[in-house]
């Protein structure tokens, strides 16, 4: 059990209750946990890439709202955690008091659609202001710095017409360092300064 409540620095902290949520009783270690959530991200992408209809994309309406990105937690995470798509109940050590994320949520949703409809920042920096506002809520009781990220791709594949964003550098030697670099530039745009986020976006080779 310790080996899965410990967590890699900026990683949301994992307690004896929210392990009761485990679906799979046979996960000892923070690896398998790694292994059977990635599988399950897997399916939760391909969910996502079905969004289209017909010839029809999902619409500005279809994909800022609360239970889209209720859903998008739970096809991501749903079929390891029972609380996959549920909004969290405790305080952490990061993000909104849970009583404020509902309102929170949805001020950040009526806000990113006048950003995306009348074009407020360029796509990158807006694509910044979207997965960094969304890891700021915090909704869930994990898994949300990706899914915020899928959410932004999905903003950009649909919405803007771009491809999804690089979120690391694959071939960085260092991953300790790439990550602490991903959560000093979301610190810095937490209070108010995205500029350093931006700028380790555009290190990935993003536009």
């Amino acid at each position: 059990m310790s080996e899965l409540i410990d967590n890699p620095e900026g990683a949301t902290p994992l307690n004896p209750d929210d392990m009761l949520g485990l679906k799979l009783k046979h996960i000892d270690t923070r690896e398998q946990l790694n292994e059977v959530e990635a599988a399950n991200i897997l399916q939760g992408q391909i969910w996502a890439s079905k969004l289209k209809k017909g010839t029809q994309d999902p619409t500005l309406d279809d994909i800022f709202n609360r239970d889209f990105v209720t859903n998008l937690h739970k096809a991501l995470f749903g079929e390891v955690w029972q609380w996959a798509g549920h909004f969290r109940q405790r305080e952490l050590n990061i993000g909104v008091d849970p009583k404020n994320i509902a309102v929170d949520l949805h001020n950040f949703i009526e806000d990113a659609k006048c950003s995306v409809e009348f074009k407020h920042y360029d796509n990158l920096e807006l694509s910044a202001r979207i997965q960094h506002k969304l890891v700021q809520i915090h909704p869930f009781v994990n898994g949300n710095g990706r899914h915020s990220r899928i959410f932004t791709d999905i903003v950009r594949v649909y919405l803007l017409n771009e491809k999804p964003m690089k979120w690391a550098n694959a071939k960085l030697e260092n991953m300790t360092e790439e990550r602490n670099s991903y959560i000093s530039g979301l610190r810095e745009a937490d209070v108010g300064d995205l500029s350093t986020f931006i700028k380790y976006l555009q290190s990935l080779g993003n536009k």
